[in-house]
């Protein structure tokens, strides 16, 4: 379906991660959404259950074999997957992603690996600093110049993110796929940041 936004995880991902954007995708400030613009669903390598950093165990709704040709968004979670080699079949996943034009979202490790593949190399992006991607990126990564010292940063539908910056790469990925107006979208970014209190005290 083109309105799933697909979470790629692979082994040890950081579950904490994907949790404000996935959560603002199926709910609103009061409930589930009875007709959500968009659906939440996890690809992984096979439809095994996949295990996160701190132990829980995802099941995939796709294996890298079933994924669908049309959706919305692939969303690049990070953790040390990334730098095994079962990473390098997402390749072509990502390569099929940005070729139709999809958004793609890589936060942490996820963002490392698509400077090792030279997907950043035309568009302004972050991630866990300027020397992380250097080294991930060897002579794949050309694009220092492009490189934004900032929490998240979004160009040409792809949004990236360093490791700490959860909530920030929530905001620019729900603003790029219009999943509400601008303005609840900062009202949902704001509560999160400062805490009911600040804001309701």
């Amino acid at each position: 379906m083109s309105n799933e936004i697909l979470y790629i995880l692979l082994p040890d991902y950081a579950a904490h991660e994907a949790v404000y954007l996935s959560q603002a995708i199926a709910s609103d400030e009061f409930a589930l959404k009875e007709n959500p613009k968009y659906v939440n669903k996890v690809v992984a390598s096979t439809l095994e259950p996949v295990k996160s950093i701190s132990g829980f165990q995802t099941l995939p709704d796709y294996s890298f074999e079933t994924i669908p040709d049309d959706y919305a968004a692939i969303v690049l979670v990070g953790g040390f997957g990334w730098s095994t080699p079962l990473a390098e079949r997402v390749v072509p996943i990502i390569r099929h992603a940005l070729e139709k034009g999809k958004v793609v979202g890589a936060i942490c490790n996820g963002a490392s690996f698509m400077a090792k593949c030279g997907f950043l190399n035309h568009v302004r992006h972050t991630g866990n600093g300027l020397e992380q991607l250097k080294q991930w990126g060897g002579e794949n990564y050309t694009n220092c110049d492009g490189y934004v010292n900032a929490q998240a940063v979004s160009d040409r539908n792809i949004v990236t993110a360093n490791g700490s910056a959860t909530l920030e790469f929530a905001k620019e990925l729900l603003l790029l796929l219009e999943n509400d107006t601008p303005e609840r979208v900062e009202m949902y970014y704001q509560f999160n940041k400062q805490g009911f209190c600040a804001l309701f005290s």
